[in-house]
């Protein structure tokens, strides 16, 4: 077999200097090594000490319990988000960074519902994450105290729900704990506004990243996920010059939200306008917009807003949205800034396919505490 000594031969001898180090993936390479793992061997530890020692045949017992009491093995175990310690005492919340806190909610929606079960799926697949992102050098577990707080009991009444998430939301954030919220229909955006708007001091800002405008005044004389941002930007703190909407379009935008937001001076951004301006361009109009004369921002991201071939399982796909890498790096660049809560909204599980859509929502929400993280916007509960 000689065959191969032909191959390459301006590569296999050459002297040129590989400019590796240069590279992001060399950079993150040299990063680990700076990040701690204290709070990972805590968590072995508390794992053998209330799972008990596994047995005398296993060799490698340095990270084997025999209960499961932490995040591997990832298929298995009782699903928080991300395998975070659940916070039964809400009372107790104002300890963590941050909570993780499900609204399953969905009779709010206007065709396909389901969403009600987007908790649990954004919570399933989350398991299948580490805490530790490799390009951006971030462990959230040696740099954030999180919690997941289970889910807003939500009754069977869109007002009484509302009124609901609301509390849930206000208590999270006045005890200076981030919400970070899984979805629900859209509607919730409404009352997660609303109780970020109490728990803070000076206006709020909305950046929202979607494919349909969601500011009708009704729907069906409801307050559905069509009309969260038209109330949201009732609130007195809350005006709608503080709202930008990324990746609006397509045939799902109805005409009655389209004046609204004509008529109140929001600001909204096709993804052919982000195509032409790019990225960090739609990233800065965001936060300028948005972080004018505010107080506080916060995220609203609706799994829609990327294309449907990556997120089918979701109410209202629509074609034409953005690529998952697109939304990611939009979300990040917001994020830098600081964000006082984010939802995550519009999985519907009765309609995705290998947890895909449950797992865009997920990678949504990392990324954006990652980012945080990463430029000194949140943390500091850790002991």
């Amino acid at each position: 077999m000689s065959f191969y000594k032909s191959h390459a031969p301006q590569h296999r001898e050459h002297t040129r200097e590989l400019k590796l180090p240069e590279l992001e993936g060399m950079k993150a390479l040299r990063e680990e090594a700076q990040i701690p793992s204290r709070q990972w061997q805590e968590e072995v530890r508390r794992g053998k000490e209330f799972g008990l020692e596994c047995v005398d045949s296993i060799e490698d017992k340095s990270e084997i319990s025999c209960f499961q009491r932490g995040e591997l093995p990832h298929w298995s175990g009782i699903n928080t988000f991300l395998k975070t310690p659940y916070l039964e005492d809400v009372r107790k919340v104002g300890e963590y960074d941050v909570a993780f806190v499900g609204v399953p909610f969905d009779i709010g929606t206007t065709y396909r519902a389901g969403t009600r079960f987007g908790p649990q799926g954004i919570r399933r697949i989350s398991s299948l994450y580490t805490t530790y992102n490799f390009e951006l050098g971030v462990d959230l577990r040696e740099s954030l105290k999180m919690c997941d707080v289970g889910d807003i009991f939500c009754p069977a009444n869109i007002t009484k729900s509302h009124d609901q998430i609301t509390k849930g939301v206000a208590h999270i954030l006045s005890q200076g704990t981030r919400p970070m919220i899984m979805g629900g229909d859209h509607s919730i955006g409404f009352p997660c506004a609303r109780g970020v708007a109490q728990a803070i001091e000076g206006k709020l800002g909305i950046i929202h990243l979607d494919r349909h405008i969601d500011t009708q005044e009704k729907d069906m004389d409801e307050i559905m996920h069509t009309c969260p941002w038209f109330h949201a930007t009732n609130i007195p703190n809350c005006p709608p010059t503080n709202l930008v909407q990324v990746g609006i379009g397509g045939w799902q935008v109805p005409r009655p939200g389209v004046k609204k937001g004509r008529e109140r001076g929001s600001t909204v951004l096709t993804i052919q306008d982000i195509e032409r301006i790019g990225i960090d361009k739609t990233i800065e109009i965001a936060l300028e917009v948005a972080w004018k004369g505010a107080s506080a921002v916060y995220l609203s991201f609706d799994v829609d807003s990327v294309d449907a071939g990556f997120v089918p399982g979701t109410g209202w796909p629509e074609p034409g949205g953005f690529l998952p890498r697109e939304a990611l790096a939009i979300l990040k660049g917001v994020a830098k800034e600081g964000i006082a809560a984010m939802e995550a909204v519009e999985v519907s599980p009765p309609y995705d396919i290998s947890d895909i859509t449950a797992l865009v929502a997920v990678r949504a929400m990392v990324d954006v505490l990652a980012s945080m993280t990463k430029h000194g916007r949140i943390g500091g509960k850790l002991h």
